[in-house]
């Protein structure tokens, strides 16, 4: 829960910022992500500091190195909040961010089926269901990069006329 909440105070935050002082950080983009970049500094800090154990107990056991799986989604995790923050990156970032998110979400389902004494948000559909939100933050800040950078390239490289 503590992710979904870091995604929507931050996101949240800097939308009231940009709508009152700062125009620049008034499109919903620019909001989602600051809010991602928060959302993964928290879970990819996790992955090292008060919930290794968790995290590493999440993985299927089909899945070799269990506590170096952690590690490296730890890492990409950090790397990804911390590209979020430099505008040329973060559609390469969130893609990437996008992509882990489906990856390790059987984690998320083999806790869900697994767990003995889950608090109501560690069941399946809510992880689901913040999985999909999640997913939709990233994927909106990665299409919208990515269109941007087309109509950039468009703009820069005119087809002449007649062809």
């Amino acid at each position: 829960m503590e992710p979904l909440i870091a995604l929507v105070v931050v996101t949240s935050g800097v939308l009231v910022v940009g709508r009152l002082w700062v125009p620049r950080l008034r499109p919903l983009p620019v909001g989602l992500r600051g809010g991602i970049a928060a959302m993964f500094l928290l879970t990819g800090i996790a992955h090292f500091v008060g919930m290794r154990e968790e995290l590493i107990a999440m993985v299927p056991d089909a899945l070799p190195a269990p506590g170096l799986l952690v590690t490296v989604t730890g890492v990409l995790e950090l790397a990804g909040a911390l590209a979020m923050l430099y505008r040329p990156l973060a559609h390469w970032a969130t893609a990437g961010l996008s992509t882990l998110l489906v990856v390790m979400f059987p984690a998320n389902v083999n806790l869900a089926l697994n767990g003995t004494d889950l608090p109501w948000d560690d069941t399946l559909l809510p992880r689901t269901l913040m999985q999909v939100v999640f997913l939709a933050a990233t994927v909106t800040v990665a299409v919208h990069g990515f269109r941007a950078r087309a109509g950039r390239a468009t703009t820069a490289d005119p087809v002449p006329a007649g062809r």
